[in-house]
């Protein structure tokens, strides 16, 4: 170890996980960044009148995953 100290700031807030259903604890490293306790989803907050979390999807993320998000299956050009 280097000597370094890291300080986190933590929130850890309630709401309803868009990817499991399900009501539980999202905890969040950022602002803007959450992570499901239940299923271990990136949710990413997008404050618009109410606060919504929104899946993160990025390249690493399963494309049966991605496929779930768009109601016939194939992807959006």
């Amino acid at each position: 170890m280097t000597g370094k100290t890291i300080k986190f700031h933590t929130e850890i807030v309630n709401g309803i996980c868009p990817t499991c259903s399900e009501y539980t604890m999202l905890v969040g490293l950022t602002r803007e960044y959450f992570r499901c306790i239940t299923c271990g989803a990136d949710l990413e907050q997008h404050v618009n009148g109410c606060i919504s979390y929104i899946p993160r999807l990025e390249k690493a993320t399963l494309q049966s995953v991605v496929d779930g998000y768009f109601s016939d299956g194939q992807k959006e050009s």
